[in-house]
């Protein structure tokens, strides 16, 4: 029973949603344009006007490396950033479906694929 509910949790939490529920990748688009597009550009390639200043490349999601990750993982590194790069935390900014519609607005430009 302890095992049920803790499923539930975790299918009914953010992360759950986010791999369980898609995005609106319009608004993800906007959104994406808006928060991410100096540093990952405008072709999601990690070339943004912004990225040659940055110490770490931002993520160039057109890699096999970013496309093998999964939605959630994708949802958390946005919610939470990314230590030691320029890549802060948006859960201040965005909120978790604002989070689900950018990660699928990324995955219609560069689908998951399974390694």
């Amino acid at each position: 029973m302890a095992i049920v509910g803790l499923c539930a949790l975790l299918w009914s939490s953010p992360w759950g949603l986010a791999q369980t529920s898609p995005g609106n990748p319009k608004n993800g688009q906007v959104l994406y344009q808006r928060h991410c597009l100096r540093c990952h550009g405008e072709a999601l390639d990690g070339k943004g006007p912004d990225a040659a200043a940055l110490k770490i490349s931002p993520t160039n999601f057109h890699s096999y490396v970013s496309r093998i990750k999964d939605n959630l993982e994708l949802w958390m590194t946005i919610q939470r950033g990314r230590s030691f790069s320029a890549m802060h935390n948006w859960n201040d900014t965005l909120t978790d479906d604002q989070i689900k519609d950018v990660v699928s607005y990324i995955r219609t430009i560069a689908p998951h694929v399974n390694p």
